[in-house]
């Protein structure tokens, strides 16, 4: 006995030596493999924020203005990660820290390397949750992982989502142990420009209009807690004829729940309640409502609550506003594009949403909330979201201060054939996309509708740019009018049109031009579309100390000082003013910051400076505007 005693313990003590063996090689190989590993040089410009970044608590705002709860709990902060071959199981060794929700490749997530189509990025955390936050059901939520995350808790997946661009969570609340302490393990695979899905403006080799690849966890992690019953999702919208708002509620199956109550605020004073039946909707009729516009960017709260019988077992804070966007004729028969029934000139940047630190992640809600401020402040009434979709705190910002918004799907699996020559609408052919794309792009691009609808300032979608990607133009375009036909579908800004026939799909006829401001003549096209100059100017500036690289930067159009670039800039505005009598009815001026290489923003990237004088702008973009208003007095 005493013997088999001694084996056993003997037996055990070898396994236990095998195991830190076994454990130092995998640390020494991945040592190896992190110095293998291709690191992204760290840029020699930062924007104002970069400092200030706490990377224990990065961006601790409650991540979903248009559904809020109490009960959260933020994740942000510092992680392990590893960066592994892709195919490995669930790994308990890690090469470091990563700050959490900035992409691995970015310089503020204190990592700064390329994951790529072989490798997978691993992520680990360990967090506490009590007994109050344990009560009903326990969400976990990601704002945006690019591109396909699975997510396991105390080692048990719990679900794989695939999607860069929408938000997700999963019921957590089977998983979870017994005693406070909790963990969570996130694996992301994302093959940038090797794969189909969709990417916006990344790759792997950056040049050009062409940037640095986005991989892993890039917006807010989060925890909520819930009730067993509770609401699931939310749908605002309004009536403009009838100063009305409907809210629809679907909630999680349980008996319990049989009634929802809405009620709407005005500068906090109840104007309207009504209750309802769970997965239906409610009308609250608004006496003397207010519409939102970008000069009167009027918002109506609402609490949203989730009954059964007369006790609330759920409650959540939203918004809505009263607004419409259209469609209508003027008196020489041109569509125009019209907002709660009058006709608006829409003039706004291309704005792409990229950090010199953070890549697709701002440093913080005041980064994030600057280039939103600043093109108010510049006189543009509207922005361009360009083949990128923001974090819902953007869109929220967005809402409140009044600026209209055109939404891109970002593109994906390139390889078209296209032609563009200039003042002529592109032509050419759809792709042939395999049917695993194509289910990649619809699965997505109605989970980004979804995810945005009940944002006002969205009044755009635009399924293509630029011919990227593009496919199936009519049945996209067609079925993103029918999914939400309170707003106007641009087919495909600058893409492909003339294949389609006199028939022009969709509402918007989007010309791309560059550097001049110029205008399709519809009748070339049908005729019966809202004109649109979808792109133009590129002005470039390269200002020495504030560039992404020290040389070889460019500009559709370049210039040696602010004066010269202001003058052109004021030409091409001036230029603008016979298109909108012509027909004209938006449009969009590339843009907003530089972004890497690119050197015609109205910003540098580092946002440090402003190339132009902002009140100067106002002045002379207030001038399209009254163009616009007097075409709408006759």
């Amino acid at each position: 006995m005493i013997m088999k005693i001694i084996h056993d313990y003997k037996i055990k003590k070898m396994k236990v030596c095998f195991n830190k063996y076994v454990n130092l090689c995998f640390l020494l190989f991945f040592c190896f493999n992190v110095s293998a590993q291709e690191e992204i040089q760290k840029p020699v410009i930062a924007s104002p924020w970069s400092a200030e970044v706490d990377k224990m608590s990065p961006h601790q705002e409650y991540p979903r203005p248009q559904m809020k709860r109490d009960n959260w709990i933020n994740l942000n902060g510092q992680w392990d990660y590893a960066i592994l071959a892709k195919g490995n199981s669930v790994t308990e060794i890690f090469q470091g820290k990563i700050t959490v929700p900035f992409p691995v490749e970015s310089s503020l997530s204190g990592v700064g390397k390329k994951v790529g189509k072989d490798n997978e990025i691993w992520y680990s955390r360990s967090f506490d949750l009590g007994s109050k936050q344990r009560k009903g059901k326990v969400l976990l939520h990601f704002g945006a992982v690019d591109w396909e995350a699975e997510v396991f808790v105390n080692g048990k997946s719990v679900g794989i989502h695939q999607g860069g661009y929408d938000p997700f969570y999963f019921d957590i609340s089977g998983a979870l142990n017994k005693g406070n302490r909790q963990e969570i393990k996130v694996r992301v695979w994302d093959p940038s420009d090797d794969g189909p899905q969709p990417r916006g403006k990344q790759v792997n080799v950056p040049k050009g209009i062409w940037y640095t690849p986005v991989t892993g966890i890039w917006q807010t992690v989060w925890l909520e807690s819930v009730p067993e019953s509770h609401i699931t999702r939310i749908k605002n919208s309004s009536d403009l004829s009838k100063g009305s708002i409907k809210v629809k509620i679907d909630v999680s199956e349980d008996e319990r729940a049989d009634g929802i109550r809405v009620a709407a605020f005005a500068n906090g004073e109840l104007v309207a309640q009504q209750t309802g039946k769970p997965g239906s909707g409610v009308e609250l009729m608004i006496q003397n409502p207010k519409q939102w516009s970008p000069n009167s960017p009027f918002l109506y709260d609402l609490e949203i609550s989730l009954l059964s019988g007369n006790r609330v077992i759920d409650v959540v804070e939203s918004y809505a506003a009263i607004r419409e966007i259209s469609m209508g004729y003027d008196e020489n028969g041109i569509r125009r594009m019209l907002l709660n029934g009058e006709y608006l000139f829409q003039y706004g940047p291309l704005d792409q949403g990229w950090w010199p630190d953070g890549l697709y992640t701002a440093p913080n809600e005041e980064a994030l909330l600057f280039d939103i401020m600043k093109t108010k402040e510049m006189g543009f009434n509207m922005i361009r979201k360009h083949v990128k979709v923001e974090p819902a705190r953007w869109y929220y910002h967005c809402d409140r201060l009044g600026l209209l918004v055109w939404q891109d799907m970002p593109n994906g699996d390139h390889g078209n054939q296209w032609e563009q020559r200039p003042g002529i609408i592109g032509k050419g052919t759809d792709r042939e996309r395999t049917a695993e794309s194509e289910a990649i792009y619809k699965k997505e691009w109605k989970a980004i509708m979804d995810a945005n609808y009940n944002f006002p300032s969205i009044v755009v979608w635009v399924p293509f740019n630029e011919a990227w990607g593009q496919f199936k133009t009519r049945e996209i375009t067609e079925w993103t009018r029918t999914y939400d036909p309170s707003r106007l579908v641009n087919s495909a800004s600058g893409g492909n049109f003339e294949m389609q026939g006199a028939s022009i799909t969709g509402d918007i006829l989007d010309l791309h031009n560059y550097p001049a401001a110029v205008m399709p003549d519809p009748a070339l096209y049908g005729g019966d579309n809202i004109i649109v100059l979808g792109e133009f100017g590129g002005l470039g500036l390269p200002i020495e100390g504030h560039t992404w690289q020290e040389k070889d930067n460019w500009g559709y159009q370049s210039f040696e000082d602010k004066d010269a670039l202001s003058k052109r800039y004021g030409e091409l505005v001036a230029s603008m003013v016979t298109l909108i009598k012509a027909g004209l009815s938006a449009a969009v001026y590339t843009q907003t910051t530089d972004v890497e290489v690119e050197t015609n923003g109205l910003m540098t990237y580092d946002r440090k400076i402003v190339k132009f004088d902002e009140a100067w702008m106002k002045d002379l973009h207030q001038k399209l505007y009254d163009v616009g208003i007097e075409l709408e007095r006759k």
